[in-house]
């Protein structure tokens, strides 16, 4: 694992550029290149070695609320999976479905496996899962697959805007 001062792709570079802005990245806790890539939380902890917990899964849904389609990002642990019952009330959505590919990145500029909670075209609607609280270090992608930054669960609060929540609800498994 390496950290990096220029990202050399275009996503990762401008994850850097979001996180410097926001005071994040230093050379202390900047991002970090994986010698592979990392697509689960569960590859992402066991590259890093930490519990699976403790990664920030970056999970983009499709938010529908009467002829509206907007993107949500819920920034769940990896622990477990995100409610989308529960998401669609927490949204006030009328429904809220899986994003392909291509809406993931007309949303976010960035491929899925390596989505950041930052650095994307716009701001994004956002929930960070509370289950990420219980860990001192969080690690979330970077813009790319191999990817990663720490950082904590209430600057990963600060740095989306987004609104602290339990996205697993009764920890049923919810996503599509």
């Amino acid at each position: 694992m390496s950290t990096i001062d220029q990202p050399g792709h275009p996503s990762v570079a401008k994850v850097a550029a979001a996180l410097a802005e926001a005071g994040q990245q230093t050379a202390a806790d900047g991002i970090r290149i994986l010698p592979a890539e990392v697509r689960t939380a569960a590859q992402a902890a066991e590259a890093l070695g930490v519990e699976v917990g403790a990664i920030a899964n970056s999970l983009v849904f499709r938010s529908r609320t009467g002829g509206t389609e907007t993107a949500l990002l819920a920034l769940t642990s990896g622990a477990h999976r995100a409610d989308t019952g529960l998401l669609a009330s927490l949204a006030g959505a009328d429904e809220i479905g899986k994003a392909d590919a291509d809406f993931v990145r007309e949303h976010t500029g960035q491929p899925i496996g390596g989505v950041a909670p930052v650095g994307h075209p716009k701001a994004l609607t956002t929930f960070v899962d509370t289950a990420l609280g219980a860990h001192e270090v969080v690690w979330a992608a970077a813009g790319h697959p191999k990817s990663v930054f720490p950082t904590t669960f209430a600057r990963l609060v600060e740095l989306t805007g987004g609104t602290p929540a339990d996205v697993a609800g009764d920890g049923q498994d919810g996503r599509p």
